[in-house]
């Protein structure tokens, strides 16, 4: 029997998995780490201590599956996508990492919009506007704030590059990690390198770029002793996190509609050809399979929302079965009352850093189990104007379900709001709870020659759950939704005001 290994560089902590061939999950073990707030909007970590964590979750991870190492046949990354890690001569950390939901670019993606040319200059470049989270926007920001660290940097990286730089002593990126820069033009697979001098940004400093399922390296003798994995064990490049978490879920073929409920919230299309942006409103990135690509919408605070309601609500001993019961008393619609997720800011569909998480609609009969469904609901009803803008783009495709994962879809009554939403059918499939680390895992071992191709790959994955929508919720949810989608346009201007 062949394995394979898969890492997930998360925001909240790393997951190390081991795969059969077939497809099953044989371990699985994940280690946590800190997120540092130096200011309000900003949001940055220690690549230390993703090393850290690796290490430990991956030395568990092999010992847990009690397979011998030699029979790991490749290693596939996952990561958050969009952090600059800057590096210099000597490959050491400049900085501490910026992270994906960051917030402090604001300035720097205006001024990379009109130097491109405008909002349509920019799209003719890379197909996408640059959003305050992307990594374009960081190195700018480092150039204009930071100049003696940015006048140091030999190269940067994302997330999951550097930690496979630290297995393999390899420094590489892939096309979907590329394309979230905001500097890469999408149609090509390739840096913009018009674009980047534009800017007036170092050509030199933007890394080797390749397919998802391309070896990188090999596992060194010195990452072999402190991972468990064994010297020489090949690795391929992977993908980022919000492309290959579809991947993973079996989103390959196009027109299925992939749901990712983590920290942040996802809603992809897989797409077999290339497609132009319209306004830029969405994410057009290229997928881990060749020639194809994905369109997508990235909800800032999705389980992060739901998250920061356990922890200001309850005592820490209160479980999220708890939560989701009293949450389930609820009636749909929690009794008219609306939850605007954008506690960091947002980004699609309102490319807004200004933005505010709100409660609308208070009444003193409401409760903690209203307000736990309110905040599933507006999550939802969010990820819901995500897939209402897939739709306008590729009106020809007509989705019959909805694939969900990440912590979202292992809450029964989240899902069945979900469905109710959606209107469609909600499943969930075995890998898919794996997140990244199985897509990592996925597209490495096409790279190794265990799958033929991302699509046999996802054959393998079974059906877990399907719930169905419920009529009277869905007529419920379509009324409080045209409130819902009026809540921001009415908010715009009093969140800058604050």
């Amino acid at each position: 029997m062949r394995y394979i290994a898969g890492i997930d560089v998360g925001t909240s902590g790393v997951k190390c998995i081991i795969i059969d061939e077939k497809g099953a999950v044989v371990a699985s073990v994940t280690e946590n780490y800190p997120l540092s707030i130096p200011k309000e909007g900003w949001s940055e970590q220690d690549p230390a201590d993703w090393w850290a964590g690796t290490q430990k979750a991956m030395k568990a991870a092999v010992e847990k599956s009690g397979v011998n190492n030699q029979d790991i046949v490749g290693l596939g990354f996952s990561g958050q996508m969009h952090g600059l890690v800057a590096l210099d001569k000597d490959k050491k950390v400049l900085r501490p990492a910026i992270l994906w939901n960051d917030q402090r670019t604001q300035a720097e993606c205006d001024e990379i919009i009109a130097k491109a040319g405008g909002l349509e200059g920019l799209l003719s470049y890379t197909n996408n506007t640059m959003l305050t989270g992307f990594t374009g926007g960081k190195i700018v920001w480092v150039k204009n704030h930071e100049p003696e660290t940015y006048d140091k940097i030999e190269t940067f990286v994302m997330p999951k590059d550097y930690i496979r730089y630290l297995f393999t002593g390899v420094l590489a990126t892939e096309v979907s990690d590329g394309a979230g820069t905001g500097l890469f033009n999408v149609e090509k697979r390739e840096w913009s390198f018009p674009l980047i001098e534009k800017l007036g940004l170092k050509k030199s400093i933007f890394p080797t770029c390749v397919e998802s399922d391309e070896q990188t390296g090999v596992v060194t003798a010195e990452a072999a002793l402190t991972t468990g994995l064994a010297e020489g064990t090949p690795v391929y490049a992977g993908g980022g996190d919000a492309v290959i978490q579809n991947t993973g879920m079996g989103i390959v073929a196009e027109g299925t509609v992939g749901l990712i409920i983590g920290t942040s919230g996802i809603v992809a299309m897989s797409l077999s050809g290339f497609g132009k942006n319209e306004g830029g409103k969405l994410q057009f990135f290229c997928n881990n399979a060749k020639n194809k690509w994905s369109a997508f919408g990235c909800q800032l605070s999705s389980g992060g929302s739901f998250d920061w309601f356990k922890d200001k609500m309850y005592d820490s001993d209160v479980s999220f079965k708890a939560i989701d019961q009293s949450a389930e008393a609820s009636p749909a619609g929690a009794d008219n009352l609306l939850f605007l997720p954008y506690l960091v800011g947002e980004r699609c569909p309102h490319p807004d850093p200004d933005a505010r998480g709100v409660f609308f609609g208070l009444k003193i009969s409401h409760n903690k189990g209203d307000m736990a469904r309110a905040v599933m609901e507006g999550v939802t009803f969010g990820l819901k104007e995500i897939y209402d803008l897939i739709k306008e783009a590729k009106p020809d495709l007509k989705p019959t379900f909805v694939i969900s994962s990440g912590g979202g879809s292992r809450s029964a009554v989240w899902r069945q709001i979900q469905a109710d939403i959606f209107d469609l059918p909600v499943k969930t499939l075995t890998g898919a709870a794996e997140g990244g680390a199985y897509g990592g895992a996925v597209v490495a071992g096409v790279g190794a020659g265990v799958f033929a191709n991302v699509e046999e790959a996802a054959g393998l994955l079974k059906e877990e759950t399907e719930t169905l929508p419920i009529a009277k919720n869905v007529a419920v949810y379509k009324k409080l939704f045209k409130v819902y989608q009026g809540l921001y346009t009415d908010l715009k201007d009093r969140f800058k005001e604050i």
